[in-house]
């Protein structure tokens, strides 16, 4: 009907739901797209497991039905997802990234699922992370090793590493990760997509966990927004969640950011050295929001090294729960990288974990602190770029794991929405990002600046494409 079917793979999921509409293009052609694409290419990038084309083709013949029919059940109707493989969808087992894990099927979909199925989104595919989802990487004791788009020799980051991947490479327009301490941002990043960790409560999820929340990655801020439309709809069942505002996520063109106060925060308080290339691409930002009329001052530090110190002893622990349980043959097969960050947990005491836990209050207060002054800040998302992809973090030292979170985690203790999204790029060609923070629950806003940003910066550069076996550029 006038577009090539791989081409397909690569409309905006505000692109497809038009086209559909007209009958000039349909889902199940949309599908057969991604479906090809992945089954092509992704013996480079492995940011899929399982093999969901049944699943994904079945949805796309009900969702092509309705358009014909007339009765599309939302804008994201026959647009296909890729989810976050622990983001339990009914009948799909969950590895959780681990060897250890025991593959049975889910008996029911997670919350966002579910909220994604009854819009009608096609499951093209489960995407992969690391052990757990603790670490920054595409390492994983089950998964194959996932690879950065940019270059296959770097990390992809993580731990929502398959989803920044497929986003990047064209597996459809729409994928949805997990973040608890910078998990969408980071290979969203490092992958030179967008990544949005919205308030905490803004999507229900279950069982909710402090920090943790569930957000969208896409090639653009305007699929992201399409996106919360969808996951931001209410369900009881998770007790933490926001109340449900009928917020207009699509309300993104024409902000004036003329007298807007934004915090420029280049200090982390700790953590890995902010390198030359990242911190060039941040200023960058903020010198183009000074040049618009908005009031950039510097922004102290959201964190001190302490309150890190205790939320890993917390971490720590709440890791040993869960290993402790299985059985030597079992813990055996956790990556050799995590065990040796768990083990150690066996032997903190009760005022350990205690102390452990209230720095996260600690935190929370000091980056509601530190942000305060300003309607948004304008940060690095790390400190530095991709490392080797087989390295399960950028130290690849399970002493020192979270060095390269310090620019992340302390928006997702204090629940305020972030968004990532590319600024530069290094000499070497990897993308750098930028993140936006907003006040709590100022989500829409969040997006409107992170827009602001998509159309005043420097034209991108083409998305990555495999050709007979080799990354260049489309």
């Amino acid at each position: 009907m006038g577009t090539p079917l791989m081409d397909a793979a690569d409309l905006s999921a505000a692109e497809l739901g038009p086209l559909y509409r007209r009958g000039a293009l349909s889902p199940v052609e949309v599908t057969e797209a991604v479906l090809a694409r992945i089954a092509r290419d992704d013996g480079v990038w492995c940011a899929t497991w399982g093999d969901h084309a049944d699943e994904a083709r079945a949805q796309a013949r009900a969702a092509e039905a309705r358009w014909r029919a007339g009765t599309p059940l939302s804008a994201l109707d026959g647009v296909p997802v890729t989810l976050k493989e622990n983001i339990a969808t009914r009948g799909v087992p969950q590895p959780l990234g681990c060897a250890a894990s025991v593959l049975s099927p889910a008996v029911a979909d997670a919350l966002p699922a579910a909220r994604l199925r009854e819009a009608g989104a096609v499951f093209v595919a489960r995407t992969t992370m690391p052990d757990w989802g603790m670490l920054s990487s595409g390492l994983s004791s089950f998964h194959r090793l996932a690879r950065n788009p940019w270059d296959v020799r770097q990390n992809p980051g993580g731990s929502s590493a398959g989803a920044a991947v497929a986003a990047a490479v064209g597996y459809g327009p729409l994928h949805v990760g997990t973040d608890i301490g910078g998990s969408i941002r980071l290979p969203a990043g490092w992958c030179g997509v967008v990544g949005f960790k919205p308030s905490g409560g803004r999507v229900p999820i279950k069982p909710p966990y402090v920090g943790r929340v569930v957000g969208p990655l896409a090639r653009s801020v305007t699929d992201v927004a399409l996106a919360m439309q969808t996951l931001s709809q209410p369900d009881w069942r998770d007790a933490t969640s926001l109340p449900w505002q009928p917020l207009d996520w699509l309300n993104l063109e024409g902000l004036d950011v003329r007298g807007l106060r934004i915090g420029l925060g280049l200090e982390a308080g700790w953590g890995d050295a902010l390198q030359a290339p990242v911190r060039a691409a941040v200023q960058a930002v903020a010198q183009a929001l000074a040049q618009a009329g908005a009031v950039v001052e510097p922004m102290g530090p959201p964190s001190r090294r302490a309150m890190v110190q205790g939320l890993d002893v917390f971490w720590r622990m709440r890791s040993w729960m869960d290993y402790q349980k299985l059985p030597p043959e079992r813990q055996a097969c956790v990556l050799p990288y995590l065990r040796q960050w768990i083990e150690p947990a066996a032997q903190f005491t009760a005022a350990q974990v205690f102390a452990g836990h209230a720095q996260i209050a600690a935190l929370r207060d000091a980056a509601v602190a530190a942000s305060q002054p300003f309607d948004f800040v304008v940060a690095p998302v790390s400190p530095d770029v991709a490392f080797p992809a087989e390295w399960a973090s950028p130290r690849n030292d399970p002493t020192q794991p979270f060095e390269h979170i310090a620019y992340t985690v302390p928006w997702n203790m204090s629940e305020q929405p972030a968004v990532t999204l590319n600024a530069g790029w290094t000499a070497a060609g990897l993308p750098i990002g930028v993140q936006l923070i907003g006040r709590r629950h100022n989500d829409v806003g969040v997006l409107r600046l992170a827009r602001w940003w998509e159309q005043v910066r420097p034209a991108q550069r083409p998305w990555p494409r495999v050709a007979e076996g080799l990354v260049s550029a489309q």
